[in-house]
């Protein structure tokens, strides 16, 4: 058995500098020269916001495990793991089975439902203008908390590489990560990104397999031998046990089950990947896309139980604290030590393209949400032309690229896992349950889904603001202050019990009904595909 971890020259990572940015920027001109090909075919809102509708199930399948599989999932999680051993894994228990939840729940009746966005599906048989701005107001705010994980990804990684480690320095990587963001948006819309998401997925599994096999093999590919070398080199058996994270206390048992409600539930209400299921003509062809999804991102999920031990045993969980970029940098010094700069360079510019191609997704989903939502639908009421509405949609594009950067400036340093499990809170709080009462309750009204709205999202961000995320603590993002009045760092155990009892109230308080026959249609829609065809393309 390899016992104690080999000390890792974090310093000697600069002399690698050129290496990764080369193989880095050679990932940036072939993708941008795709995305610039892709452009050529952008002319309809249909273009812009679903790829024209044309992919099949296999590629839009890939790109979706592309768009999940983010900085949170090959960062966070392995760098979780690496230090929290057993705790840190059940990042990617929640990640997996809330895909599964996702799938078997909204994604299909999602996709029969509605158009271009999820504000389309809750407003089917409902009052239009409220409920569109409310839908469209947590479509952003979600997306807006999963872009500032994405960003102090960015940061982390670009601190580790450059051996950058003042603020200053990490402010300018968010903000080029940020410009080409805007770039890839602005260019390719929804063809674009995905294609982008798509050599994503591949290189990102790719590379996740090739250091899972190397991790293996150095351990004779026993497992038993990897665990117990984790053991040896953090001289403590208990990151094979839960409990090393969460447990210590009734608090933070409570927030552990805070945080896997938000997990499980919170994928289902994701505004950027429910988005991609309109990308595929038909639901047959979203059905496939879904198993293929399936296993994709089943399969990279184990790769990080692999990953983060393998970083655990090889790299040390002291020498990962130690690194410019602190625990998300696990996955980069792991590759490191295996296969030296080119390894590091090759897995470098993976994560660039995890984050780009993520936070791609997200500004082109919060940008199709105020435009067909907000500026289509309330402000033009339905007037506004496709040209105009895609012209409104990439002003959004500027305005949410540059709203994230600042955003990512002030949350760089932070675990990325924990900030996505913030971003699924929010999500599962504002829109899971108008969702689930859209398409599984008859009697649901606008009241209610504007009551369960607001109030979910409202009570998510407040509770987010009074927690030690934010301050009272070592790690908090504002250090100086102690305004940390709720005990918990995730909100969701609270917050969506909260949102589904003032949908349920808005409606039994509500003494208008909606129209019988708006409800009898989604219903008929979702559950077959029964003129959804025609809807989507018209």
């Amino acid at each position: 058995m390899i016992g104690i971890a080999a000390a890792v020259d974090v310093a000697a990572l600069k002399d690698t500098t050129l290496l990764n940015m080369g193989i880095f920027g050679i990932f940036v001109a072939v993708t941008m020269v795709i995305v610039l090909r892709a452009s050529r075919n952008n002319k309809t809102a249909a273009d812009y916001y679903a790829a024209g509708r044309s992919f099949t199930g296999s590629q839009n399948g890939t790109a979706i495990a592309g768009d999940y599989l983010s900085a949170a999932s090959f960062l966070g999680i392995t760098g979780a793991i690496a230090i929290n051993g057993y705790d840190g894994f059940m990042y990617s228990i929640g990640f997996l089975v809330a895909w599964l939840v996702a799938l078997l729940l909204v994604a299909e009746l999602l996709r029969n439902t509605g158009k271009f966005t999820m504000a389309d599906v809750l407003s089917f048989r409902l009052k239009q203008r409220p409920v569109r701005i409310a839908a469209a107001i947590s479509t952003l705010a979600v997306c807006f908390f999963y872009l500032l994980a994405q960003m102090a990804g960015a940061g982390s990684l670009i601190s580790l590489l450059l051996g950058i480690s003042d603020w200053g320095g990490q402010a300018l990587v968010i903000i080029v990560v940020g410009a080409l963001m805007i770039m890839y948006v602005l260019i390719g819309g929804m063809k674009g990104t995905t294609w982008v998401q798509i050599i994503k997925a591949i290189l990102l599994i790719a590379g996740a397999a090739v250091m899972t096999i190397w991790v293996l093999a150095i351990y004779g590919f026993n497992l038993s031998s990897l665990l117990g070398a984790a053991v040896e080199t953090a001289n403590n058996p208990a990151v094979l046990n839960p409990g090393l994270q969460y447990g210590k206390t009734e608090t933070s048992k409570i927030d552990f089950m805070s945080l896997g409600l938000a997990l499980v539930l919170g994928t289902a209400a994701l505004p950027h990947v429910l988005m991609r299921f309109y990308t595929v003509p038909t639901a047959k062809e979203a059905r496939k896309s879904v198993v293929w999804s399936i296993w994709l991102i089943g399969l990279f999920y184990l790769f990080t139980l692999v990953l983060g031990y393998g970083a655990a045993a090889l790299v040390g969980a002291e020498t990962i604290k130690g690194a410019p970029g602190g625990v998300n940098s696990a996955a980069p010094l792991l590759a490191f030590y295996l296969g030296g700069p080119l390894l590091l360079g090759f897995i470098s510019a993976v994560a660039f393209a995890t984050i780009l191609a993520v936070v791609a997704g997200l500004t082109i989903t919060a940008a199709a949400s105020f435009a067909h939502d907000i500026y289509a639908s309330v402000i033009s009421k339905g007037k506004a032309d496709a040209d105009t509405e895609v012209k409104v949609a990439r002003r959004t594009v500027v305005v949410i690229g540059v709203l994230a950067i600042l955003g990512g400036i002030l949350a760089n340093g932070q675990n990325v896992a924990f900030l996505v499990a913030l971003a699924f809170a929010v999500a599962a709080s504002a829109n899971l349950p108008t969702i689930v009462y859209s398409l599984f309750w008859r009697k649901f009204t606008t009241q209610g889904a504007v009551w369960s709205m607001y109030g979910g999202l409202g009570s998510a961000i407040i509770l987010i603001i009074f927690s030690p995320v934010v301050s009272g603590g070592a790690t908090s993002m504002i250090k100086d202050a102690n305004f940390a009045l709720f005990p918990l760092s995730n909100p969701g155990i609270v917050s969506i019990p909260l949102a589904f009892f003032l949908g349920w109230l808005g409606t039994t308080l509500d003494k208008n009904r909606e129209d019988a026959a708006k409800q009898a249609e989604m219903e008929v829609r979702s559950l077959t595909g029964v003129g959804a065809e025609k809807a989507v393309d018209h």
